[in-house]
Order: C-alpha cells, then structure tokens, then sequence
C-alpha cells in the first residue's frame, strides 16, 4: 500500500510515526506548504518525493491512497479532488467545516466507491473502545457524558506551539471529536443547544463554548469547550453509565474512583492515530467500509451544522 500525506505539520508527523508500524506500507509522496520544511520531514522519514502542490501528487502512480492532514477549510475540496484522481483518501478530522460540503463529500464518495475515511480518533482510541465493547456487549449504558476540551491558544498557534497558517474552531474541529463519539457510544442525536462566548478580535473565532446534546436513548451529554483555559490541556471525556464511571483521557481511561484501567490488550496498538490508519489500510485491502468512513460519521455533520446555525 502507498500513501500520500499531505500536511507535514504536527498531526501530519503523527500519521507518518503510525504508519512506520504498518506491514506493507510505505509513504511514497509527502504535500507541505513550504518545500523546504516539507522536505526535510520527508528526508526525516525517508520520503522519496516532496512538494507544495497537491496536484503533483494525485498525479504521481506510486500513490494509492492519501491521507489528509492539512487545514480544515482545505479538507472538503481535497477529498473530492482525491477521490476524483481514483485514490483512496482518509480526511483527518474535520470531514469539512460545513453541512453543504460534508454533503459533497459523500456524495462524491458514493459517486466513486472508494474508500473515504475520516479521522474521528476518538473511536480508534482503547479507552474509548473499551468502553464501546462494554456497551455493544450489553454490560453499560451511558446515562451522561461530561466532557472537556481545553486549550490555551489565544494565539494562533498547532499542537507544537509553532505558528499556523490557518485558523482553528471549536465547533467544526473539537466539537467534531465529542459529537461523533456521543452518538458512537449512545445512539443518534435527536436534540441538539451551543452558546458561544465573545469573538476574539483577532482570530475571529469565538474562544469558547458550551454544546448540550440528547440521543435517541435519552442520554445526555455536556461539552465544554476552550481556547482560553490556562491548565491541564486536552479533552477528558467522563461517562457517566448504569453500571459504573469512566474517565478515559486519550488512550488512558480509569473509572470513577481514579484507578487505571488496563487497555492494553483492546487493540494491537496503544497509540489511536497508529490504529486509526491500520483500519484506512485494512479497509482498502479488504474492500470493506471502513469504521468512521465518511457515511458512518455523516450524521455528526447534521448536527454541527444545526448547533452553526444556533450561533449566528
């Protein structure tokens, strides 16, 4: 199998960690914006081609599929133009940043039959998938979750604390990661409120904001979102079940009384984003439908897209 990354920032370096762990996969092209910088991370991973354009890639034919990792208001028309040159390509994660594209991209993919994923990692995580088998096996159901997504970015600023080039959302972005997962772990949402803070007169982006949603089994969820929150970075998700708490913090989870969870064995990996690819690449070589394709995370759009309108 052989990929293209496109996006040679912080999360792009993710990708190409988890893929060196991948039997039979190599990194053939790598997409940045400056060729410099794109081409020493290539060299750094031992990437035979670099460049700044997009195009060059999707033309090349040692790229199979291509992986996404560039701003978020790219995403749509990247994924279209990718699976439009006959490639596979998994969209990290905003799918899009609104309905109409999100739209788009199903269709195109439908229009195709390739295999178009996107990165909701948090289905991917152990800790989260812990807590889905508990729940697929009949053992828990979620009652509530309470979760928190905070950041310190009043500057705009990646994951590496280095200068971006795009600006970042609460809502489109972060928000994604716990609307998806609320409706993977506790049925389709059927009710859906945000309430934003001030603009910051900069970036333009509200810095934070409150989602409250309600699936079709009555439970409920509470999203806290910040950009301003100077602490304990990250998202910690807490569900809150019929049959016992868990804290999961990325891969990590304990229950409620702070004892570790061992998750070790959930999947082959502890690292979500290496597990992440594993099912792109298993899906494509098996001819199936990828857990988080773009049909399975669809609906999370719909509501993103109802919670924009709430906060015009």
């Amino acid at each position: 199998m052989r990929i293209a990354l496109a996006g040679a920032g912080a999360f792009g370096e993710k990708h190409l960690d988890g893929l060196k762990n991948i039997d039979g996969v190599s990194v053939t092209s790598l997409v940045g914006r400056r060729l410099d910088a794109t081409q020493a991370i290539a060299d750094k991973y031992g990437i035979g081609h670099a460049t700044t354009d997009l195009a060059d890639t999707l033309a090349r034919d040692d790229v199979d599929a291509v992986i996404l990792c560039t701003p978020t208001q790219m995403h749509a028309a990247q994924a279209i133009a990718c699976m439009d040159a006959g490639k596979h390509v998994q969209v990290e994660i905003p799918l899009a940043d609104s309905w109409a594209d999100a739209q788009a991209v199903l269709a195109k993919q439908k229009e195709t039959g390739l295999t178009c994923m996107v990165g909701h990692t948090r289905r991917f995580n152990p800790s989260h998938q812990y807590v889905h088998n508990l729940i697929t096996a009949g053992e828990l159901n979620i009652q509530q979750m309470d979760v928190q997504t905070y950041f310190f970015r009043r500057k705009n600023i990646n994951a590496k604390g280095e200068a971006r080039s795009w600006t970042d959302h609460l809502l489109w972005h972060h928000a994604a990661h716990t609307v998806d997962l609320f409706a993977y772990q506790a049925g389709k949402i059927v009710s859906a409120h945000a309430m934003q803070g001030p603009i910051h007169p900069e970036l333009g982006i509200a810095m934070d904001m409150s989602i409250q949603l309600k699936s079709e089994s009555g439970a409920i969820c509470t999203l806290s979102l910040s950009f301003n929150n100077d602490g304990p970075l990250g998202t910690f998700f807490r569900y809150i079940g019929d049959t016992g708490t868990y804290i999961a913090r990325y891969d990590d989870l304990v229950n409620g009384k702070e004892e570790p969870i061992d998750v070790s064995n959930v999947a082959v990996s502890m690292n979500g984003i290496e597990l992440q690819d594993r099912e792109f690449i298993s899906a494509i070589r098996e001819g199936r439908e990828p857990n988080s394709s773009v049909a399975k995370v669809f609906d999370c759009y719909r509501v993103l897209g109802e919670l924009e309108q709430q906060l015009v």
